[in-house]
C-alpha cells in the first residue's frame, strides 16, 4: 500500500471513506503486513531484535521512578 501522503486528493478521500465504512479491514491488513515483514527477516535480524528487547527489558526492570515534590511547588 502506498503512503497516504503520496496519494492524490481523490484517492485520499476515497481511502478515508472506506476506512470509515470498514475500519477493521485496515487493522487486519496492517497486522498481515507486519507478519509478512517479520517472516521475511533473517534469523540474524530476529536474534538482534530479540537481544535488543532483552536489554531494554532489563533496563526497564532496573528503572526507578522518583518524584521530587519541591520542584512542583516552585512552578
Amino acid at each position: 500500500m502506498k503512503s497516504f501522503w503520496t496519494l492524490t486528493e481523490d484517492e485520499q478521500k476515497e481511502l478515508e471513506q472506506s476506512f470509515v465504512q470498514e475500519p477493521d479491514a485496515f487493522y487486519e491488513k496492517a497486522e498481515n503486513d507486519q507478519l509478512t515483514e517479520a517472516l521475511n527477516r533473517s534469523y540474524t535480524e530476529r536474534f538482534l531484535v530479540m537481544t535488543r528487547l532483552m536489554k531494554m527489558n532489563r533496563m526497564f526492570a532496573k528503572a526507578k521512578i522518583t518524584f521530587n515534590n519541591q520542584s512542583a511547588n516552585n512552578h
